[in-house]
């Protein structure tokens, strides 16, 4: 989508369809509010009204869009607003759509214009590859947003630019877990990486099943046994280590189906589970997003990806699991797979003496309890890394929720006849969870991040969020490591 900037008025311009976003204590200029009756539009956070100014104003269709409240703004706000307007100009089949604000907002030109484009162009997503008879109002596409600045006309095209850069490694990471699971395979994955890095110059190493086994990596090799499609560990790399540029490391699920396995799920349950790379998903946007804009860090994207299906070779209940680590796995439930495949990534991060090591996941249901579809769980290791991914994820609108991680969890995926159980019971099911993934980082900062309530919506809470993945994970590990201190 072509998004560009203007100075001036947004009422002045002449355009198809144009957004005013006003606060819920905003007077609208004179010539607006002489198309409204008392009460019909109040500035409510989300609240929209559809207006035909009939040649009182420069505008054919005229948008009114809530911000609601000043003192309760952040860029969230502006995100939503966008997509708003971007959704109103496809279901109107308005080509162009200019987008402005009433007043001065508590935020710099440049982070409110990558808001509103990161809002514009994710609510403009959709993915309906299979679909065969769309009418013409789906298949219909905005080709033109001018986003109004009152001033700082430089800052606000750099906040254009960073918004639709992070919004295109959302959109990758959306379409890889969207995927139906007979096309998104392990080796799909390890493909979709080795583009990657020929188009960004990325170093990317895809370790196909020979080569696991030839290395131990006797977790992925686990859980893939019972699937006719061989499991892969993929690295993509980005920069390189030295002495003044930090290591990341950035490591992701990539359960490309889970069907539980010989603990199989509820067929119900099964529905959505090709989103069960997620966290693989947002690895890979976030790495596109680290090479395009060139971050001065050394990024290392670590995914394990591997298909959990039952069959007369799938490993079972009972058995026990030697990780590359030289750990042991007692498996109890063949459908807490992704703590046994990240093991084995965990450990591998370890050979990059990683200043911080962030792993993302859809790891279990227990999260989803506590916290619903609204926020990530969160489990650490380091006090002052669980603050910065908090303050991303406050910056970035995906935001994280701190659980404990004391010595009587980890204590509870001990195991009598191996080093660690994986599962711990029902109780704390997903901090036990985050400590048996904690025991394989060693001393290096860690981090871990559910995204299981996260990373799908059937109907999206947020406006520019699509029915489906959501990407989620990508805005926040973009954050973190923009700001990374």
């Amino acid at each position: 989508m072509d998004i560009s900037v203007k100075t001036g008025d947004v009422l002045s311009a002449s355009s198809e369809l144009t957004m005013l976003a006003s606060f819920e204590d905003s007077a609208l200029p004179a010539n607006v509010a002489a198309l409204l009756e008392p009460n019909d539009f109040r500035g409510r956070a989300k609240e929209t009204l559809l207006l035909y100014p009939r040649g009182a104003l420069a505008p054919r269709r005229l948008l009114l869009v809530g911000l609601g409240k000043r003192e309760a703004f952040t860029p969230e706000t502006l995100r939503q607003a966008g997509a708003l307007a971007v959704q109103k100009a496809r279901e109107l089949q308005a080509p162009d759509v200019a987008v402005g604000v009433q007043d001065e907002l508590p935020l710099p030109a440049d982070a409110a214009a990558q808001a509103f484009a990161e809002g514009i162009e994710l609510g403009a997503y959709r993915y309906w590859r299979y679909r065969t008879e769309l009418p013409a109002e789906q298949t219909f596409q905005v080709k033109r947003v001018t986003v109004f600045s009152k001033a700082q006309e430089k800052q606000a095209r750099a906040g254009i630019e960073t918004g639709q850069v992070i919004a295109r490694g959302v959109t990758f990471a959306r379409d890889l877990v969207n995927g139906p699971g007979f096309e998104v395979t392990p080796a799909k994955l390890g493909e979709e990486a080795l583009a990657l890095g020929k188009r960004l110059g990325l170093k990317v190493t895809v370790l196909d099943k020979a080569q696991l086994t030839k290395q131990g990596f006797g977790g992925i090799l686990a859980v893939g046994k019972g699937s006719a499609n061989d499991p892969r560990f993929i690295v993509m790399e980005y920069g390189a280590a030295k002495k003044d540029t930090p290591t990341i490391c950035l490591v992701g699920k990539g359960l490309t189906f889970d069907s539980g396995g010989l603990s199989l799920k509820p067929a119900d349950a099964m529905e959505t589970m090709k989103s069960d790379m997620g966290g693989a998903g947002a690895v890979y946007g976030a790495m596109q997003i680290v090479a395009e804009l060139k971050l001065p860090l050394h990024v290392v994207g670590l995914v394990s990806s591997a298909e959990n299906m039952p069959s007369s070779t799938a490993y079972r209940p009972g058995d026990v699991v030697t990780t590359l680590s030289g750990k042991t796995i007692e498996v109890l439930n063949t459908d807490a797979e992704g703590r046994i495949v990240l093991a084995d990534a965990l450990f591998y991060a370890q050979r990059y003496k990683p200043a911080a090591i962030v792993e993302l996941s859809t790891l279990t249901g227990a999260v989803i309890i506590a916290l619903g579809a609204h926020a990530i769980g969160l489990i650490g290791t380091n006090q002052a890394l669980a603050d910065q991914l908090n303050r991303a994820g406050n910056a970035s609108g995906e935001r994280v929720w701190q659980l404990p991680l004391w010595d009587e969890y980890r204590e509870m995926i001990k195991s009598e006849i191996a080093d660690l159980k994986n599962v711990g019971g029902r109780a704390a099911g997903s901090i036990t969870a985050g400590a048996f993934l904690a025991a394989f980082v060693g001393d290096y900062p860690f981090a871990h991040l559910d995204i299981a309530g996260t990373a799908w919506a059937d109907k999206p809470a947020k406006s520019y969020n699509a029915p489906g993945a959501t990407g989620v994970g990508v805005r926040l590990l973009t954050e973190f490591l923009r700001h990374y201190e």
